[in-house]
C-alpha cells in the first residue's frame, strides 16, 4: 500500500476549504487531520507520511467541511477554555468569542468560597462545565429550554462526572418562567448567559444558518427580545455583591449595557471586548446595602 505526504494532503485540503469560503481553512484542514490521526495539531509534523486509505477518509471529511458543515459537527467536539464538550445537530456550537467572558467570570469569583453559579441558556453546558471544572468547590446550575440542547447538556455533564468532575445541576425550562429558579432568588454569586442575540434578518454563515438552532441565535428585530427580560431574571438571582456576565452581539455594545445601567440594583456596569477586539459581553454587580 502506498504512502503519501501528510503535508501535501493538508495543503490540498486548505486550498479546497479556501475555495469553499471557510473562514479558517488551514486550521480546519489541520484539525481534521489531527482528529483522524488521534493526535494534536502541533504534532502533525511528526507524522510525515500517511496510508492511502487514510487519505481517502481524510478527503471525505474535508469534502464535508467544504459543504460548510461545522467543523465541530464533523469532529463531534467543541472547546471552551480547558473544557471539551460534545456537540452536533440540535445544539448551539460554543464559539471562541465566549472565552473572554469565561475568563472574566472565573476571575470575578476567584476569592468567593464555595460559590453558587447559574448559567442560563446553557445549550451544550459548555460555560457551566468550564466553571465547574475550574472551581470544583462551586455549586453550578445549568438552565436550558430546548429538548435537543438538554440532551447534549445532559450527555456532557455525565461525561464530566464520569471523568471525576463535580456534578452540574441541570434544570430544563424557560429562563423567563418565574417558578423555575425561585429557590435561588438572591442567593447566587455569579450568573452567566450566552443568549440568542442576533437581530432577525442578519446574514450569517452557512454553518450558523443551516446548523445552529435558530432559537439559539436570533432574538427579534433588534436582537434584544430575550435580553430585555433576562436582565430582570439575572438581577433577581444575584445576592448583594454578586456579579453577572452576559454575551451580546457586536452591534449592541451600547444598547445592552444601557439596559443594565437602567436597573437601580445593578452597579459597575461595563462592556468588554472579545478576542477579536469587538464588543462582546457586559458585566455588572448587584449593589450591596452599604453601597
Amino acid at each position: 500500500m502506498s504512502r503519501e505526504s501528510l503535508r501535501v494532503a493538508i495543503i490540498q485540503a486548505t486550498a479546497k476549504l479556501t475555495e469553499a469560503g471557510v473562514g479558517s481553512p488551514q486550521f480546519d484542514a489541520e484539525t481534521l487531520a489531527a482528529h483522524l490521526l488521534d493526535t494534536e495539531r502541533g504534532r502533525l509534523a511528526l507524522i510525515p507520511l500517511v496510508e492511502s486509505d487514510w487519505l481517502i477518509t481524510y478527503r471525505e471529511l474535508v469534502d464535508r467541511r467544504a459543504q460548510r458543515i461545522p467543523l465541530q459537527h464533523i469532529t463531534g467536539e467543541a472547546y471552551l477554555g480547558h473544557t471539551t464538550v460534545q456537540v452536533g445537530p440540535g445544539v448551539f456550537t460554543p464559539r471562541p468569542e465566549t472565552e473572554m467572558l469565561l475568563v472574566w467570570a472565573l476571575d470575578a469569583i476567584e476569592k468567593v468560597p464555595n460559590p453558587v453559579v447559574v448559567d442560563l441558556c446553557s445549550g451544550s453546558g459548555a460555560i457551566a462545565l468550564a466553571v465547574a471544572q475550574a472551581r470544583p468547590d462551586a455549586t453550578v446550575y445549568a438552565v436550558e429550554r430546548s429538548p435537543g440542547a438538554l440532551a447534549w447538556a445532559r450527555r456532557n455533564i455525565e461525561l464530566h462526572v464520569a471523568a471525576g468532575g463535580t456534578p452540574v445541576l441541570l434544570r430544563g425550562g424557560d429562563v423567563l418562567d418565574p417558578r423555575l429558579l425561585t429557590d435561588l432568588d438572591a442567593a447566587v454569586d455569579l450568573v452567566t448567559v450566552n443568549p440568542p442575540y442576533v437581530p432577525e434578518g442578519t446574514p450569517v454563515d452557512p454553518e450558523v444558518a443551516d446548523h445552529d438552532p435558530a432559537e439559539a441565535v436570533f432574538s427579534g428585530p433588534d436582537g434584544l427580545t430575550l435580553i430585555r427580560p433576562l436582565v430582570t431574571v439575572m438581577a433577581g438571582l444575584l445576592r448583594p455583591g454578586g456579579v453577572l456576565a452576559m454575551e451580546h452581539d457586536d452591534t449592541q455594545g451600547r444598547s445592552v449595557p444601557a439596559l443594565l445601567a437602567a436597573r437601580r440594583v445593578l452597579a459597575e456596569v461595563a462592556d468588554h471586548a472579545d478576542l477579536t477586539g469587538r464588543p462582546r459581553f457586559v458585566t455588572a454587580r448587584r449593589v450591596r446595602i452599604s453601597d
